[in-house]
């Protein structure tokens, strides 16, 4: 199983009920429409501002960029985290996985936008000291991914499976949006084939290598103790 070097952000939890829960999503669905309209995470005052909530209020439920973030994003892609599959071909639930969630990414492309926008310059101002909130940490994909290729746990090499794994980790997500409708102009339905194209081509590419792997090892137990001893000898 493949760890992660940092824990993932968590969202708040949202109060139960009451003035409190009205309060948490009127907060939440504000900053989603700002980024819908702007393309970029508002700060927590702008927030505030824009849902008429007093900025105490607001930092009260959303004390960073990264805790709002982190809400925004897991109200788009609740469904995707929760996705789960009974189909014991592993091909065939990583190609499940593509086709079930990629629709949901571009439904809510601004936000995940967003979101890497967030990454990358908290990164940036990390790297020179000067980040001055809670950093917002991605990777649930890792988890969603996992459970996709559970099925190859026992015809892939650990080493093998963690490669792929990793590799289906670049192509799951907004990047392929980012790259392929941004630098190559392709329209939303043909980033999605593209990636799913991806995702079965390293699927596969995994599965012929563990297999030529698996080859040499299938010979020495099938070949005479004694010829095995004179190829040694020779």
């Amino acid at each position: 199983m493949v760890r992660l070097k940092h824990k993932l952000t968590q969202p708040p939890l949202p109060p139960a009920r009451g003035v409190r829960a009205a309060t948490f999503h009127l907060l939440l669905d504000t900053a989603m429409a700002m980024i819908k309209q702007d393309g970029h995470i508002p700060s927590v005052a702008e927030v505030a501002a824009r849902a008429k909530v007093s900025r105490a209020t607001t930092y009260r439920y959303f004390p960073t960029r990264s805790a709002l973030v982190t809400a925004v994003v897991d109200s788009s892609l609740g469904p995707v985290r929760s996705f789960a599959s009974s189909e014991a071909d592993g091909r065939a639930r990583v190609h499940e996985l593509f086709v079930r969630t990629f629709p949901r990414f571009k439904e809510f492309e601004p936000e995940m936008r967003a979101a890497a926008q967030l990454s990358l310059e908290q990164w940036a101002l990390e790297r020179a000291g000067l980040l001055e909130e809670e950093p917002y940490r991605r990777g649930h994909r890792i988890a969603i991914l996992e459970h996709a290729l559970a099925p190859l746990a026992s015809t892939l090499p650990t080493a093998i499976r963690d490669r792929l794994h990793r590799a289906l980790s670049v192509v799951y997500g907004i990047e392929p949006y980012m790259i392929l409708k941004d630098i190559w102009g392709l329209p939303d339905r043909e980033v999605e084939r593209i990636a799913l194209w991806m995702a079965d081509a390293l699927v596969d590419a995994a599965q012929r290598e563990a297999a030529a792997a698996a080859r040499p090892k299938l010979r020495a137990k099938r070949a005479p103790a004694g010829a095995v001893a004179a190829r040694r000898i020779a």
